[in-house]
Parts: structure tokens; C-alpha cells; sequence
């Protein structure tokens, strides 16, 4: 199991304040910014691959599962 760390505009406000370069900030944003893309991906594959019953026990109906599942992953 993974565990993702949300990120809020606050968190890299304090990042600054803590007198990091701006490369480090930068490329702090772009490993969040990646992780999120890759984690979109993976649960919206893994979102094709349940049945109409495991869909309706998260509240989703095979349409609306579908149409997430085929989002790109860099959409919200």
C-alpha cells in the first residue's frame, strides 16, 4: 500500500521560507506534480478493471466509472 501525501500551497510556501533554491523548489513541484499524473493513471486503470457490483459498493455506476477511466491523467 502507498500512501500519498497531499500538498497544499502551504507546504511550499514553508519550503521558501526556508530559504531553498529556486532548482530545488522547481524540481520539488515537478516530482509532485508527476507523482499526482501517476497516480491518476494507475487508479483510473485500475477503475476499468471492476465489476458492476464492486462499482456500486463505492457509490458509481459503470457509466460514470467509464467515463473517469478514460480521462486523461493530467485532468483532475
Amino acid at each position: 500500500m502507498t500512501q500519498v501525501m497531499t500538498n497544499t500551497p502551504d507546504a511550499f510556501g514553508v519550503l521558501n521560507q526556508r530559504g531553498l533554491p529556486v532548482l530545488a523548489v522547481l524540481a520539488l513541484k515537478f516530482a509532485v506534480c508527476l507523482t499526482t499524473w501517476t497516480t491518476r493513471r494507475r487508479t483510473r486503470l485500475a477503475l476499468q478493471q471492476l465489476d458492476a457490483w464492486q462499482l456500486a459498493d463505492v457509490g458509481l455506476t459503470p457509466d460514470l466509472a467509464s467515463q473517469e477511466a478514460t480521462r486523461v491523467f493530467w485532468r483532475a
